[in-house]
């Protein structure tokens, strides 16, 4: 009630003695009666004309300043400066405070625009603006005001463009973006040219989310030569196609906005270039550049971003992944001031986020990326790129429930996203059914990534979710599938000098790919890649380590204390999830009571702890990661289980993995060419073995065992 009148005695009891329809007047805005309305005009009635003539224009947004309300109002200042001593006298006018002068209380404010004819308040509107523009005041609000009230006319198309101009220029992201949108096109509407105006609709559009709208006009002044905003354009267009997955072509426009000499754009397009695996175009383009950039924080932004991808690429493989965070993390940092205003092909904090992925800094990642994600960088263009990336950190460490949490916030309403964000979301959503080991979940998942893949090409910067899919395509017997996108992703490595940073979370993937299709041979190159590395790149030394390990394990001859080394190596890197999955493989494959007593212990504990544990919970009733056995995982895995440690056969577990498919006896037993009776007495003898009466509770455990099975 006080924020609807914060006004005389005389007002306040016009609101108290109004019946109370809706419950309450809460807010600026409350639901009054209309006898409330009635009331306040009959007693603004006995104020002086030139009195509320003023509080009409200051109601309608003009500043409460002299010389504005004088022009407006054709009064003396002086007259002016004494009206408005009146009103705040009679409490008419409240001090806004932060700088922003007086407005007139909300509900007198509604009485005087409820009361004025709408041809006076147009009027009035356009003295202010007029008033407002000589003065060089701010139009913005009362620019919106004349589109809500369905004001036209040509002499408001430069109102509604400098208006728009404002608005793209706030660093408040996607909303002031929309409204930029709208004010274009009241402008073009108005009489303003279309064709000088397209640039700045496009880069509106696309900060607003529409990226169709921002490629369409983009087009359209790029087409135009006597466009005078030609590289706001090739900016647009190039920041569109690198969001689609297009990145050769991205870095094209990029080079030709240069080339042309109509702005300087080098240090983006030499970091399409690295992204495509030009290495010698991309540091041709920034030293040819050096010194050209002015010294803005968007530019030096774009300069250390290209600077750190770089230093990933040609670093020494022990300090060049540390640098290149650095350099990213500065970048990211420098860009917080302009908020969402800044156009990009991807943002640095995503690009500091991926170079701590492939080299195992998950803390670092979620750090700059909640950063970026809480001030809005980059407006909503990254915002689903932060979340999909947020949720890749939480799925490797384990965190299955906070990996599905911001992967559901980056899916938006209509389900679609740009082929970018689609390979990543649909990776994540194979991901996470693989380590559930939800065969039909899996099955599902990939469907709808077999489009990802093919709708986007290799890059630099989605070597992750293509090696995730890699996995998945050889678990479900589809690995041709996505052959030739990792031979593309290979060519693209050759062409950077295949930098250890890259190229061994790739192999680590490939290698799994490789012993899932039950192909050694195949899984050796990316063994003596990762040993290669291995000597000057701790990261993928570790993953060499485990890579031997995992063969060794497979192979059936396998030192445990070797697997509970490489594990643990594993977690230290931030990956405790595969080290469990390690140690748990070997445990179900050692025929030594002890010996897997040892490795599920290790399981169990890499997985409730360490670097790489689950983090927060984000939904109830989770488990708690610091209990050494999780509620979430069957008893009966344990050690101390009915009938002593659980351990399957190599053909007990080719039947439980085909259990959980939904496979019937029968299906099963022609795929293992052994009859329907044979598999179900396999299934009676894991009933006793794990200590299990019911078919759900034989489901959980097998589901446990099979995980830890998955490499």
């Amino acid at each position: 009630m006080n924020q609807a009148t914060r006004s005389p005695a005389t007002l306040v009891d016009r609101v108290m003695d109004a019946p109370r329809t809706d419950g309450g007047f809460d807010g600026d805005c409350p639901e009054l009666p209309p006898e409330v309305l009635d009331r306040v005009r009959h007693d603004l009635a006995q104020v002086g004309p030139q009195l509320r003539a003023l509080l009409l224009a200051v109601g309608l947004g003009a500043a409460p300043d002299p010389e504005v309300l004088a022009q407006v109002l054709a009064l003396d200042p002086a007259v002016v400066t004494d009206l408005l001593s009146t009103a705040h006298a009679g409490g008419l006018l409240l001090d806004a405070g932060l700088g922003e002068g007086a407005r007139v209380i909300p509900l007198v404010r509604r009485a005087l625009v409820a009361s004025a004819a709408p041809g006076t308040r147009r009027v009035v509107q356009r003295l202010v603006l007029a008033a407002h523009l000589e003065r060089g005041r701010p139009v913005l609000e009362l620019a919106h005001q004349l589109v809500e009230s369905g004001a036209r006319g040509s002499d408001l198309a430069a109102v509604f463009e400098a208006a728009a101009d404002t608005a793209l220029s706030e660093p408040t992201g996607s909303d002031a973006a929309a409204r930029a949108v709208r004010l274009y096109a009241q402008a073009v509407t108005a009489g303003a040219d279309s064709a000088s105006l397209a640039p700045r609709r496009a880069e509106a559009a696309a900060l607003a989310g529409d990226l169709d709208g921002a490629l369409r006009l983009a087009d359209q002044a790029l087409s135009d030569p006597s466009c005078p905003d030609l590289a706001r354009a090739g900016n647009v267009a190039a920041a569109v196609l690198a969001q689609r997955g297009l990145l050769a072509r991205s870095a094209e426009v990029y080079l030709w906005v240069g080339e042309a000499g109509i702005g300087s754009a080098t240090p983006l397009a030499a970091l399409a270039l690295l992204g495509t695996g030009s290495l010698a175009q991309a540091r041709e383009v920034l030293a040819a550049s050096e010194g050209d950039q002015p010294p803005t924080l968007v530019a030096g932004a774009e300069s250390l971003m290209a600077t750190g991808v770089l230093e990933s690429v040609l670093g020494s493989p022990m300090a060049g992944p540390i640098e290149a965070l650095s350099t990213l993390t500065r970048a990211a940092a420098l860009l917080e001031p302009a908020g969402g205003a800044v156009l990009l092909p991807d943002t640095p904090a995503a690009l500091a986020a991926i170079v701590a992925l492939h080299c195992g800094e998950f803390d670092v990642a979620v750090s700059v990326l909640e950063r970026a994600l809480a001030r809005g960088v980059g407006g909503l263009f990254a915002r689903a790129r932060y979340q999909l990336l947020l949720a890749w950190t939480a799925m490797v460490r384990g965190d299955t429930a906070l990996a599905r949490y911001w992967l559901a916030g980056a899916v938006p309403e209509a389900g679609t996203l740009e082929p970018r964000e689609e390979l990543f979301s649909a990776a994540l959503a194979v991901g996470l059914a693989r380590r559930g080991s939800d065969i039909p979940a899996m099955q599902a998942a990939w469907a709808a990534a077999r489009d990802a893949i093919v709708r986007h090409p290799a890059d630099l910067f989605a070597l992750l979710p293509l090696g995730e899919l890699a996995v998945a395509a050889a678990r479900l017997g589809d690995f041709d599938r996505v052959a030739p996108h990792l031979e593309q992703a290979r060519t693209l490595l050759e062409r950077l000098g295949d930098p250890p940073l890259w190229a061994a979370p790739l192999h680590w993937y490939g290698l799994h790919a490789a012993l899932l299709r039950e192909q050694p041979s195949a899984a050796e190159p990316h063994a003596a890649a990762l040993l290669k590395a291995a000597k000057s790149n701790h990261c993928a030394a570790v993953l060499a380590a485990a890579g031997r390990a995992w063969m060794r394990v497979l192979a059936g001859q396998f030192d445990p204390s070797d697997v509970e080394s490489a594990a643990r190596g594993l977690q230290s890197i931030g990956l405790a999830n595969d080290g469990s999955r390690l140690a748990g493989q070997a445990a179900i494959r050692t025929t030594d009571r002890k010996v897997m007593v040892t490795l599920l212990g290790c399981a169990r504990a890499l997985q409730a702890t360490g670097p790489g544990a689950a983090g927060p919970s984000v939904a109830s009733g989770r488990d708690d990661p610091s209990d050494p056995m999780p509620r979430s995982r069957p008893a009966a895995v344990s050690a101390g289980g009915p009938g002593g440690p659980a351990m399957l056969s190599g053909r007990e577990r080719e039947v439980a993995e085909l259990i959980l498919t939904g496979l019937t006896y029968r299906q099963i037993g022609e795929r293992l060419f052994i009859s329907a009776k044979t598999v179900e007495h396999h299934v009676a003898r894991m009933r006793q073995r794990l200590g299990v009466t019911s078919r759900d509770e034989l489901f959980a455990q097998l589901r446990v065992f099979v995980e830890d099975a998955q490499p």
